[in-house]
């Protein structure tokens, strides 16, 4: 009998409310940061909505969760210690996979505090200080491999970096993990492909290198708060890049309601099958079944 793993996939939880903020603390770039949040975007990043969210998710068991990035909305430090007890809440860290975004490492001062609150969910396999990007982890007969776009940037910006040594030590390890031994899923904040100049990945053409070289099953994002699927050029085949919307939001302008993947996955007859589910939320905050596609 073949046994079937399920992976949840959620993101940019952006997690409200937002904490009071000192004076002090709102200088630069995190001033824009503020005044938006008060002016707009807290009317659509709901607690109730991401708690709907969650329970419908948890309810259907995954085997785990990944968490791609912007748990926070400008990295105060008054940001992280709920964002740890929410992440707790959703898995320990044996059960949920977390990379960081763009607005976790919104400036420079508190760049570091994501690695440091979230480091167990984050943790690599090979020892238990092992911390670095890209960290891997194996889950059944999955490998998470995850790496870090989130990088400070200038006001206005909310591009994304791997740079050259997290490439090349992705590439080392993409070598170690042969595809027909376990399912390699790309955790990574920033989509690979981005009609924004203010929000892509500078380095996404360094990275589809490495993977038409390598590589991988699954590539998941967040980042653009909307439901999309890529296909990259990969070592022999093409591979789907799937985003999801933020797990907090409200459906407003073009932007849809919050949404989580699941993805059922399986070797049959020697090959990797992977089907998609999508669950989103409603406006009465129930959460039903949107879409179902077969990606592998």
């Amino acid at each position: 009998m073949t046994e079937t793993f399920t992976l949840a996939h959620l993101s940019d939880p952006h997690l409200p409310p937002l904490p009071a903020a000192r004076l002090r603390d709102l200088a630069g770039k995190r001033a824009l940061g503020y005044v938006n949040w008060i002016r707009n975007r807290h009317k659509y990043h709901r607690r109730e909505v991401l708690d709907a969210l969650i329970a419908d998710m948890q309810a259907q068991r995954p085997d785990h969760v990944a968490v791609t990035g912007d748990l926070v909305n400008l990295a105060l430090e008054a940001e992280f210690t709920p964002a740890k007890a929410w992440l707790e809440s959703v898995g320990t860290p044996q059960e949920v996979t977390v990379v960081p975004g763009n607005h976790d490492a919104y400036v420079r001062a508190t760049r570091h505090h994501f690695g440091g609150t979230f480091e167990k969910y984050l943790r690599g396999d090979a020892g238990a200080d092992d911390t670095r990007f890209p960290f891997v982890r194996r889950r059944g007969p999955l490998t998470l491999i995850g790496v870090s776009s989130a990088v400070p940037t200038l006001p206005l910006m909310a591009t994304g970096r791997l740079g050259r040594a997290q490439l090349d030590a992705l590439d080392r390890e993409l070598a170690k993990l042969p595809p027909d031994e376990t399912f390699r899923v790309l955790l990574v904040h920033h989509p690979l492909h981005s009609t924004s100049r203010m929000k892509r990945l500078t380095d996404s053409k360094a990275l589809r290198a490495v993977l038409k070289r390598r590589g991988v099953e699954l590539i998941l994002h967040g980042h653009d708060h909307i439901h999309s699927t890529m296909w990259i050029e990969g070592a022999g085949r093409q591979i789907p890049a799937v985003g999801v919307p933020s797990a907090s939001a409200l459906a407003h302008r073009h932007y849809p309601a919050a949404a989580y993947n699941l993805f059922s996955i399986a070797r049959i007859g020697g090959t990797w099958h992977c089907v998609q589910t999508v669950r989103a939320i409603d406006a009465d905050f129930r959460v039903k079944q949107i879409k179902q596609v077969a990606l592998l």
